[in-house]
This record gives C-alpha cells, structure tokens and sequence, in this order.
C-alpha cells in the first residue's frame, strides 16, 4: 500500500492564510452587502511599472518570430539578468556576488522552503518567533521538528522576537546548525543594524552554522544605516545566502520572479566533517527540478535596473510607505503600540488580547481584513500585523472605519 509522509500530520489544520480566506468568505456570504478592505495578505495593488511592461511586450514579441524564439532557458537565469541583478543589488553597496552566484527562480518562497531539502534529516533548525510560516512548516514536512505542543513544536529552536529586543532575536543559547533570519522582517517589519548582522555572522562562524537570509522586503529600507544584504557584513560569503523577490519591489506577485544569492564560497559539512560547497548542492537540486522562470518575464525583471525602472520601482515602494506612514500614524493615535511601517511595509501592533478575537472584531466591525499575529507564532499572540499593500484611497477608508470602531 501507499503509505504517506507521517510528518505531514504534525502540521497545524491549514495554513494561516487558508484561515483567514475561510473567515472572509464566510462573512461575505453572510453581509453580501458589506465592502471588504484587506490589509492583511501581502498582496500589491499597484500595477507593474511601465518599463517592466514595456520589455514583457517587446519580450513576448519576440516569441512570435522564428529567428528570435527561445525555448528552454538556462535553469539558473538568462546571463543579462544574473549581471544586472549582481550588479546593482550587491556591487554597489559593496557586497562581493557575482553573476554565475546568482539563481534566478520563480519566487522568494519557494526558495525559502525548498533549501532545506540540502540539509541531514537531524539538522538543529533555529528559526524567529513570530516567523513566516513557511520556514517551519517546510521543516515539518521533512521530519526535523517533532510533535506540535504547547504552540510550538519540540525539535526546533524558537528565537523570541519581541518588544523588549525590538523584535531582533538574540542569538541562541545553544549551538544550531541552520538559522533562519528575515530582515525587513515579515510580521514584525523590523530591521537589523549592521552590528547586529555582524553577531549573527561571527556567531555562525564560530559554529559552522547556516544563515538563511530572507531579504524580499529590502526595497523598502530608507535608513541609511541599514544594510539592505547580509553580504554587506565581512565574512557572511562564508556562512549565509539570501533570497530576494521581484514580488513587492515590483509588483510581480502575479507575475512570478526571484533569486537566491549562493556564495561559493559558503560551505557545508558531511557527516565526518568534510566541507562541501552549498553551491553545488544548491545548483544540482535547482537544476534538476527547475526549468526556469520565462525569457519574457526575466526580461520585465531585468528592466527594473534601467534607469527609468529603478526610479519607477523606488515610487511604487513609496506608495506603499506612504501606507505604511499613515496606518502607523493612525493605530498609534487610538493608543496602541506599533512596530514597523518606516523601513517596512508591514506594522505590527500590540492589541493585548486575543490576536484571532481581534481580527474578528475588525471584520465584524469595520469590514477590514487584517491578520492575527499568533499565526506566526507564540510570540504573536496579542498582536495583529497590518499590510500597506493596498491603493491610498482604499487604505483612508479602512483607517476611518478602524477609528470609528475603536475610537
């Protein structure tokens, strides 16, 4: 007989987003009548920037031509996207990564969650409390967690994110072989200092350990203290790689476009602790279950890093921002205490109560889709996280119905 993977009965009943789908549709149907704002699922609003549109056009123009089709291309990206990504987004603020380090995929959390098929079954996963939910739950699904109790599951290492470190996890008590880190992080929209990114790196050094570096909201960063690459940090080729995505920093949610930046120099060990190159390892997995992201799509990527698209990429994250600004402005003013919406499109506020009665009081009362703080983990209990992804005008309106409730 078929027998399945045991590990998929640890997860939790559905993910967190299929949750608040469910709410949302159940309420609909009872209050057709009622228009629903959401700011809570990370989805953008705004449309692709028009050199990106332009170069998918062009693109897809020449697919209709003999002389300039192209089929397969190479599983690790088209060479004028690996230089221009290489180019702009680590050798300008002096971060050593080039071209051929570079692994064009089709989004930040497929990368996220496939990497650790790299990794020994009995590996020691570190991950931030609250956290993106698809760090742990990939982990579940490969056997190294253990059973779900308490709220938290028995074999991993929870690294509390909370108020009192401004939501930047101290390094583990105990040695861990792979860390997980997001910066701007997604829930909490904080940000690390150059110095803190240093421990982390000298702490993995010293260990041998992995960094698993989430960068997807870095378009977001306008303080200049703030690194926007962990490969800002001396030493880190050696013990992290990072992850990036076109989905917020040019609105292809939709359109499906990322990359993951794997030093060759990074390394990891077998069992009588030889050293391997990840790079390999990543390049072998990549290019034995990839095909690679489409020639039209990667040239709409490649066209952010003109001269027109960066400045059309640097206004569409200031749109969000301007969001971000003023929801922060506004949950604060009703009294709560806010995190994030500077560097960061997300804010996370501390409603002290129940994170789910919340967002149902939200729904119930303003018709605004938020998301509960506690489905990214135990420390997220008594938050909500608000997303600024959203069109101005709808983001007043909700921010009206949210001071009208609560006022």
């Amino acid at each position: 007989m078929v027998r399945v993977n045991p590990h998929y009965s640890k997860l939790q009943s559905s993910y967190l987003f299929s949750d608040i789908s469910q709410r949302i549709t159940k309420f609909q149907e009872a209050n057709p009548d009622r228009n629903i704002i959401r700011l809570g699922i990370g989805d953008v609003t705004q449309p692709l920037p028009p050199a990106c549109i332009e170069a998918f056009h062009k693109a897809v123009d020449e697919m209709a031509t003999a002389k300039d089709f192209r089929g397969y291309g190479p599983e690790q990206g088209y060479e004028f996207l690996r230089e221009a990504i290489a180019e702009n987004d680590y050798r300008a603020v002096g971060a050593d990564i080039s071209p051929d380090e570079i692994f064009v995929s089709d989004g930040a959390k497929c990368d996220t969650g496939n990497f650790q098929e790299l990794f020994a079954s009995d590996a020691i996963i570190a991950v931030p409390d609250p956290v993106y939910p698809v760090y742990v739950d990939t982990n579940v699904m490969a056997g190294r967690t253990g059973a779900f109790v308490n709220g938290r599951y028995e074999g991993l290492v929870y690294l509390p994110s909370v108020r009192e470190n401004n939501y930047v996890p101290a390094l583990p008590d105990r040695q861990v072989d792979v860390i997980y880190l997001c910066f701007p992080n997604n829930p909490t929209g904080a940000t690390a200092t150059r110095a803190q990114l240093s421990e982390w790196v000298a702490y993995a050094r010293e260990n041998r350990a992995l960094i698993l570096f989430d960068a997807a909201y870095e378009a977001f960063i306008r303080d200049p203290e703030i690194p926007h690459s962990i490969f800002e940090i001396e030493g880190a080729r050696e013990v992290a790689v990072e992850f990036r995505s076109f989905s917020k920093t040019a609105g292809f949610t939709g359109t499906r476009c990322a990359f993951a930046a794997i030093p060759k120099t990074c390394m990891v060990y077998d069992e009588a602790g030889k050293p391997t190159p990840l790079y390999t390892l990543w390049s072998r997995r990549h290019t034995t279950k990839f095909n690679g992201v489409s020639y039209p799509v990667q040239r709409a990527a490649a066209a952010i890093y003109t001269e027109e698209g960066k400045r059309q990429v640097r206004d569409l994250s200031d749109y969000y921002l301007k969001n971000a600004r003023k929801i922060r402005e506004v949950i604060s003013g009703l009294g709560f205490f806010c995190a994030g919406g500077d560097n960061s499109p997300y804010i996370w506020v501390q409603v002290n109560c129940d994170s789910w009665a919340f967002f149902d009081r939200l729904l119930a009362g303003a018709a605004v889709v938020t998301t509960p703080g506690s489905g990214f983990g135990s420390c997220g209990a008594g938050y909500i996280r608000i997303s600024a992804f959203n069109q101005h005008e709808k983001v007043e309106e909700a921010l009206e119905r949210i001071h009208k409730l609560l006022k």
